[in-house]
């Protein structure tokens, strides 16, 4: 139970254990109402509304709020003990009262005698009367008022309400929340937050709201209900942090889901606890999940459970080893990145993605690649074509981009120079080629001539040179331009009988 519950319950019981035991240990006489007073009973002397006189007992009873009456604090601290005491419109049509105690085992007696203004309340006990019962009191008296003090202190508001559901205390923070919300208003009993009885019953803390008045503004308060005999006490917490922080929270998530919902790629965020949290169209476009089973939150297991049985991932061979394979995919996206393709046998693939998120969460991305896919094979597939038709050619050939590197050479020109351009870890460049030729050729000024022709930058027309290799003996290279600025050499047998004949045997 927080501390202002405790300090505000003892309050409303300390009230009605200090006028119990406070007022006590006087001579009682019941057939009086303006008997002596005991040297430890508790007298009280009032002119209209304001106290005159008070025993020191009397006075320790009484907190006066600002702008309240002392009757108004008599009455505030003692109706719990005696029902029926009257306020101040009444207390003025009043000659003599009587009041017992509302307890069964309170003996204590308060009498009332009112003449013109004047008015004397005396409170009779007769269960305690000796020297250590008043330093006991005193002692309670003391601790009374000290958390009289903390609740009427208390940052947050904090009221009494009794059977008839009026206002019988309340602390200065109340008060001030009244003042902003009802500056043009008289004062009331009536309780400044409707609440529903129903709802309180149902759990002891409820959310309420109430506009100020001064600003316009709406504030928002948890306010707890604590049932004690026929009264109830109420304290409110102010929690418009927490209302603007979720309600900051939710415009984020809404703006996230909004972006999310043009997104090509499936979206789905699994929260601490494993479960779906949020997701978005593509997801139901790309798995076929229904969208009730997406919003109920299900978890990572029957995510995946429910990928398979609609065919959105590669059948499993055994399913018990399948399920490993989802936890250890699961464990893997909660750490580090994991991303995997699959092919499904509805001929789509698709690329799914796990990366791991704060506070727990993990988000996976399922995209769509068939179309990817595809043309990767049918480009793979052209290059292997155009491969084999150049490795049909007796000629020569080699490729160079534009930055000098190069880029496609056939079969012939593999066999020519004696390289293998696949084999190396760096690129070839027209540099590493020259070197090459060079040495396997005659001196020739047409060599360094060729560097420039490829490494040149706007127009060119094809140019040949005659170059003579020492095993292949007289070639034309001939370098032709091609698109983007690439050039392709084109080796040609010059003589191609002696070609033929320097490959005879000797």
């Amino acid at each position: 139970m927080p501390v202002v519950e405790i300090i505000v319950v003892l309050i409303g019981a300390g009230a009605a254990v200090i006028a119990g035991i406070a007022f006590l240990g006087s001579q009682p006489t019941p057939q009086k109402a303006t008997a002596q007073p005991s040297p430890y009973g508790m007298h009280f002397l009032f002119c209209d509304l304001d106290l005159e006189h008070a025993t020191d007992q009397g006075r320790s009873v009484l907190s006066k709020e600002s702008g309240e009456t002392d009757w108004h604090s008599l009455r505030a601290a003692l109706t719990a003990r005696f029902p029926g005491l009257p306020d101040g419109e009444a207390l003025r049509c009043l000659d003599k009262l009587t009041l017992h105690a509302g307890a069964p085992d309170d003996p204590a007696v308060l009498y009332l005698d009112r003449e013109q203004e004047m008015t004397r309340v005396v409170i009779e006990d007769d269960f305690l009367t000796d020297a250590s019962a008043v330093h006991e009191i005193k002692s309670i008296e003391a601790k009374l008022g000290i958390l009289r003090l903390a609740a009427a202190s208390s940052p947050y508001p904090i009221w009494l309400v009794g059977a008839d559901d009026k206002i019988r205390w309340h602390n200065t923070a109340y008060k001030t929340l009244t003042d902003a919300a009802r500056p043009s208003e008289e004062e009331t009993d009536d309780p400044l937050f409707h609440l529903d009885p129903d709802e309180l019953d149902e759990k002891r803390t409820v959310r309420a709201s109430i506009r100020i008045e001064e600003t316009g503004l709406t504030e928002w308060y948890n306010v707890t209900a604590t049932q004690v005999d026929d009264s109830t006490i109420y304290h409110a917490v102010d929690i418009n942090a927490v209302i603007a922080a979720e309600v900051a929270q939710r415009n984020f998530v809404q703006t996230l889901a909004k972006t999310f919902a043009h997104l090509s790629i499936g979206l789905a965020i699994f929260d601490r606890n494993g479960q779906l949290a949020l997701f978005n169209p593509a997801m139901v476009d790309l798995t076929s999940l229904p969208i009730e089973f997406l919003s109920g939150r299900p978890g990572l297991l029957a995510f995946f459970d429910r990928l398979r049985d609609n065919r959105v991932m590669p059948k499993p061979k055994n399913y018990s080893s399948w399920r490993q394979e989802i936890s250890d995919m699961i464990a893997a996206a909660t750490h580090a990145s994991y991303q995997e393709t699959w092919t499904l046998d509805t001929g789509h693939t698709y690329r799914i993605s796990g990366r791991p998120h704060p506070d727990g969460a993990v988000a996976f991305l399922i995209e769509d690649i068939t179309a990817e896919i595809s043309l990767t094979r049918n480009f793979r597939a052209e290059l292997e074509l155009g491969q084999s038709l150049m490795d049909t050619f007796e000629d020569a050939l080699a490729v160079f981009s534009a930055a000098g590197v190069l880029t496609f050479c056939n079969t012939a020109f593999r066999e020519m120079w004696s390289m293998d351009p696949e084999g190396s870890f760096a690129d070839v460049t027209i540099v590493d080629s020259l070197k090459e030729w060079q040495a396997q050729a005659e001196p020739d000024p047409a060599w360094a001539d060729m560097l420039d022709f490829v490494m040149k930058v706007g127009e060119r027309a094809t140019w040949e040179a005659d170059v003579i290799h020492k095993s292949d003996g007289l070639f034309t290279a001939r370098l032709s331009p091609i698109a983007s600025g690439a050039t392709v050499i084109r080796f040609l047998v010059k003589d191609p009988a002696q070609k033929a004949s320097s490959q005879l045997p000797a």
